[in-house]
């Protein structure tokens, strides 16, 4: 027999503004309990930079942000997950530089 119990999850959305208070970046931290750990996790999910701001320092101002709110939720760890599609070495490097490690493969099933 399966039951089924719901939890509610929590998503933190962070945004960056040019001057004029145009969007120009975006990222969102979810929050996702289990039950082998007391403490949530987090998943870095849809960081994205608008083209004409890349390399400016946007995309590590918002990933800091989700990192000091992950902390501060107590997540044990944080997960970010991208393309392995041979078009994304650059971005895998910059999550290195930013101190990731590559864990694991990420299965996926589209709707």
């Amino acid at each position: 027999m399966i039951t089924r119990t719901t939890h509610l999850t929590t998503t933190f959305r962070f945004a960056a503004h040019d001057a004029e208070g145009n969007e120009i970046g975006r990222a969102r931290l979810v929050l996702i309990a289990n039950d082998l750990h007391e403490e949530p996790y987090g998943l870095l999910e849809d960081l994205y930079v608008a083209p004409s701001w890349r390399s400016a320092g946007i995309g590590r101002e918002l990933h800091d942000a989700v990192l000091a709110k992950a902390r501060e939720q107590g997540c044990y760890k944080l997960i970010g997950a991208s393309r392995n599609d041979g078009t994304r070495d650059a971005v895998h490097a910059w999550y290195e530089r930013l101190g990731y490690v590559r864990h694991g493969i990420e299965f996926r099933m589209t709707f």
